[in-house]
């Protein structure tokens, strides 16, 4: 099975995410999203296909999204903030043929295998 991650190696889920995809014997393209960010449309795409909205993509914990005031801002605002700001972009988000997921926790990454 083909994988792609969108990772960032120093979050512990995305290393454990990571961790199961390999240990399934997953074929994992890693993607570093801090160093190469998806494009708008890329996001737009994935969220779509795991049935979830950029505010659900959004990694609100970060003191950036509060600074930014994206609590009450529209998806739109929100893509944008992500474009600029890739910290902002919720991981670890997994694609397989079999769909797309955020995987927090972890273990959902096991609904794509």
């Amino acid at each position: 099975m083909n994988a792609t991650i969108l990772h960032n190696p120093a979050c512990g889920t995305s290393r454990k995410t990571l961790e199961i995809l390999r240990d399934e014997g997953a074929d994992v393209t890693v993607i570093e999203y801090l160093k190469t960010p998806p494009s708008r449309d890329e996001l737009v795409r994935l969220y779509q296909r795991a049935g979830i909205t950029p505010r659900d993509g959004l990694r609100a914990k970060e003191a950036l999204a509060t600074e930014l005031g994206l609590a009450d801002a529209s998806d739109d605002a929100i893509l944008d903030a992500m474009m600029q700001h890739p910290i902002l972009i919720n991981r670890p988000l997994v694609e397989t043929e079999r769909g797309v997921r955020l995987c927090r926790p972890q273990d959902m990454v096991r609904e794509l295998l």
